[in-house]
């Protein structure tokens, strides 16, 4: 073992080649909400309250429909990079593997299934 280089002691736990990119995403998506959440707010808001058909017809007009839709999508897009952060963190081996699959899969889906449901009620 005294005759490991430091390169040889470190081989392995550099770096993964994409932590930069990792971290730029969770930084325009962190923006992106920042806008996002406060117009999701408004216009939900505004539709608080109202009877099915006044829902309906609040959120056949397009930007209603659209903020909801980009909140969504962008809010799990989100919410899948942070959990794979902690996954990474404290998840190891095979268990690693898995836990962000089903964790992408959920948060996808998720998201999926709020947007078509904006769909439906915007067409």
């Amino acid at each position: 073992m005294a005759f490991l280089t430091d390169r040889k002691r470190a081989m392995g736990l550099g770096s993964a080649k994409t932590g930069t990119a990792h971290f730029w995403a969770m930084k325009v998506s962190s923006v992106a909400l920042l806008i996002l959440i406060p117009l999701f707010v408004f216009t939900f808001g505004a539709a608080l309250g109202g009877t099915y058909e006044d829902i309906l017809a609040y959120y056949s007009r397009p930007f209603p429909a659209i903020i909801a839709a980009l909140t969504l999508a962008v809010g799990f897009k989100h919410f899948n990079d942070g959990v794979q952060v902690l996954i990474e963190d404290y998840v190891h081996g095979i268990a690693q593997k898995i836990t962000i699959i089903l964790m992408t899969c959920l948060s996808y889906g998720a998201a999926a299934v709020g947007i078509f449901a904006i769909a439906k009620l915007a067409f």
